[in-house]
């Protein structure tokens, strides 16, 4: 029962750390498009900039969460 309940918890940070992969991604387009429109606003510039630095560190701890320690 316990094995199976740590399934779920795994399955739900997977799917977690996929959302959080596509809002990354999404982040990292919507600067682009700012920074190519050549008229982006600084102050919200920094704020996505930010804002993808929080979930990079949210992914890596995922990933580090997820991925088993392995001594070679």
């Amino acid at each position: 029962m316990n094995a199976q309940l740590e399934m779920d918890h795994l399955e739900v940070l997977r799917v977690k750390l996929g959302v959080l992969r596509q809002e990354h991604r999404d982040l990292d387009d919507a600067i682009h498009a700012m920074e190519t429109a050549g008229r982006s606003d600084q102050l919200s510039l920094r704020r996505l900039k930010k804002q993808k630095l929080m979930l990079k560190d949210q992914i890596a701890r995922l990933e580090d969460i997820l991925t088993p320690d392995i001594i070679a």
